[in-house]
């Protein structure tokens, strides 16, 4: 369709380029996901408990069988399984901060190895290796995800539409997070169950606007803001890597109440993953559940306004 010229106006974005030039554009991580599954024909998966629940979603979808496993305090799988041609091992890269684990596991399970990079949007890609990217943990889109991989499915893609999912990120641009959270909820809903679809333009066009190397720089930077003042105490001891962009500082500590305090703040920190609380018999992963708190260092957020978080923390 021949693009219109004038009229009202648009919106004013940057004319750049994707972060993920070479990858496909698609709507959502799980149906990244999803995609992997229908082109590769797996039978069975191997996935971690600590993850989110929505990635059981394709998998029931596509009537895949799916095996749990375990990881340790590092955030690393404890044991080495051996796949059958027609399985799978995946792995979530958690905070951006494990793709030396990752780096790992491709030796050791080769295109098995499926990278669930959600949490890790700058890490690069391992090639042969497929592997999936979501943009809405990373940055202010309704949805969007970009997927490596050299088994394409024969299939003519929708292409979807983001407008209608929008309104949170209006709404808390114009009056306040607290305002936005429940469109923030209703829109998040609206994902579940979609098909998979190429990604929208206008998720295209935000994208395109971001100047990601200076994202890169200020989360660095914040998070090893965090470092030099947490690490001491921090129990889990997560290094950041020279080519490591983070999602957040995961910072796990006994007090059971400092999620609470910082709320009490206007701090909202993530709660990744509340599902596994509920399987008391994963000690591991519940316990990292309650404990580690992914603390706040995008490209949103200055030095004052980490020093803010760190004077609650240091009550």
């Amino acid at each position: 369709m021949i693009e219109a010229i004038g009229g009202y106006p648009e919106l004013e974005l940057r004319k750049g380029e994707h972060y993920h030039k070479d990858a496909l554009r698609l709507n959502t991580a799980r149906n990244c996901f999803e995609y992997v599954l229908r082109a590769r024909g797996y039978t069975k998966v191997y996935i971690p408990y600590y993850t989110c629940e929505v990635m059981l979603e394709p998998l029931m979808k596509c009537s895949v069988e799916y095996e749990f496993y375990h990881i340790n305090e590092q955030l690393e799988p404890v044991e080495t399984i051996r796949l059958k041609t027609s399985e799978a091992f995946l792995y979530t890269n958690y905070y951006g901060l494990k793709q030396q684990c990752v780096a790992r596991l491709a030796q050791t399970y080769g295109k098995q190895l499926i990278v669930d990079n959600a949490q890790a949007f700058f890490a690069s890609p391992i090639e042969g290796i497929d592997t999936f990217y979501s943009a809405r943990k990373f940055f202010g889109v309704a949805d969007g995800a970009y997927l490596y991989t050299d088994q394409l499915l024969d299939m003519e893609l929708e292409q979807d539409q983001s407008y209608e999912r929008m309104s949170h990120l209006l709404i808390r641009a114009d009056i306040g997070a607290e305002a936005g959270y429940n469109e923030f909820r209703k829109n998040d809903d609206s994902l579940i169950g979609e098909p998979i679809k190429k990604m929208s333009q206008l998720t295209e066009k935000i994208l395109c606007s971001i100047d990601y190397e200076a994202c890169k720089a200020v989360r660095r930077r914040n998070y090893q803001e965090y470092e030099d003042s947490l690490g001491k105490i921090n129990k889990i001891q997560v290094l950041l890597q020279q080519n490591a962009i983070p999602l957040a500082y995961p910072f796990q500590t006994d007090s059971i109440d400092l999620r609470k305090l910082l709320i009490q703040h206007r701090i909202y920190v993530p709660h990744y993953w509340p599902n596994v609380i509920y399987k008391t018999d994963f000690q591991t992963e519940e316990h990292i559940s309650n404990t580690l708190l992914p603390l706040i260092c995008d490209q949103r957020y200055e030095k004052k306004d980490i020093l803010r978080i760190l004077e609650i923390i240091n009550i």
